[in-house]
């Protein structure tokens, strides 16, 4: 092919999310052919990921967004925090969780077959790490469905939370408020009664074990270690958490302030961050 038209290259390009000299080297050697042009630029992209399949994918970015009472999260990794924060690789994150907030997959993998302009989620992914040369995973979505779901990502795009409300028409800041408590706060649960009996006996023996290495009489560990175990429920579980904008109260206290039946019903926190 002795001439590639640049509106083809762009095309291309806009078809398949390549650089534009990836673009303009797969017509040149498809002649043309734009099908092949497409299935050339995939297959280097295959190529790419499966040479580096055994690379460390830990840097990327969390995002989480909210329709109101839906909301979805995805992790998409890269290596290298170079990568993580160029706006393209952002940008093919957003329009993955864009896709997430339209379709509401029911999960992950469900997620990855969905298409973007034409072409599946996993095909993309894997086409834009052949552009870079870095490894691309798609490694985590979830979601929370509520009366109003909120949505906070912490600044870096490293760390995002969803929470879900039972109430509606509750101002958006109030969701804010404890969207950010358990980005800060990192809480195992809502409350104390949704903690796992395996969780509530391993914080036990902790507390136990604690006490004996103290010194404590042995009649004394068990009445010590519930008090341990009451710490970590009132630390650690978001409605008894003390509210971090004023910790003159707890999280399930301000929302009370807010509205007597109000609570919240579900939520995630996901963070890249050590």
């Amino acid at each position: 092919m002795s001439e590639v038209k640049a509106a083809d290259v762009a095309k291309l390009r806009k078809a398949t999310g390549a650089g534009m000299m990836d673009c303009k080297n797969a017509l040149v050697e498809s002649n043309g052919d734009f099908e092949k042009a497409i299935e050339l630029i995939r297959e280097r992209g295959k190529a790419i990921a499966n040479k580096r399949a055994d690379r460390e994918a830990g840097e990327g970015v969390v995002l989480a967004k909210s329709n109101g009472s839906f909301g979805a999260m995805v992790v998409l990794n890269c290596e290298t925090d170079f990568v993580a924060k160029n706006t393209d690789f952002i940008a093919l994150a957003q329009s993955i969780l864009d896709k997430a907030i339209e379709k509401n997959p029911a999960d992950l993998d469900a997620l990855k077959a969905l298409e973007i302009d034409g072409r599946k989620i996993v095909d993309l992914v894997m086409v834009q790490s052949g552009v870079t040369g870095e490894k691309f995973e798609l490694s985590y979505f979830d979601k929370v469905a509520a009366a109003k779901v909120v949505a906070y990502i912490h600044p870096g795009n490293k760390l995002a939370t969803l929470v879900g409300l039972n109430i509606a028409d509750v101002d958006l800041q109030v969701g804010k408020d404890v969207a950010m408590q358990i980005a800060a706060m990192s809480p195992v649960s809502i409350d104390k009664s949704d903690v796992s009996e395996e969780l509530r006996k391993k914080e036990f023996e902790i507390g136990r074990e604690q006490a004996r290495l103290e010194g404590k009489p042995e009649n004394m560990l068990d009445k010590i270690a519930e008090g341990k175990v009451q710490k970590f429920y009132k630390e650690s579980t978001l409605l008894n958490q003390d509210f971090v904008k004023d910790n003159k109260m707890t999280v399930g206290q301000y929302l009370k302030q807010i509205n007597k039946d109000l609570t919240v019903t579900g939520f995630k926190r996901v963070s890249l961050q050590a």
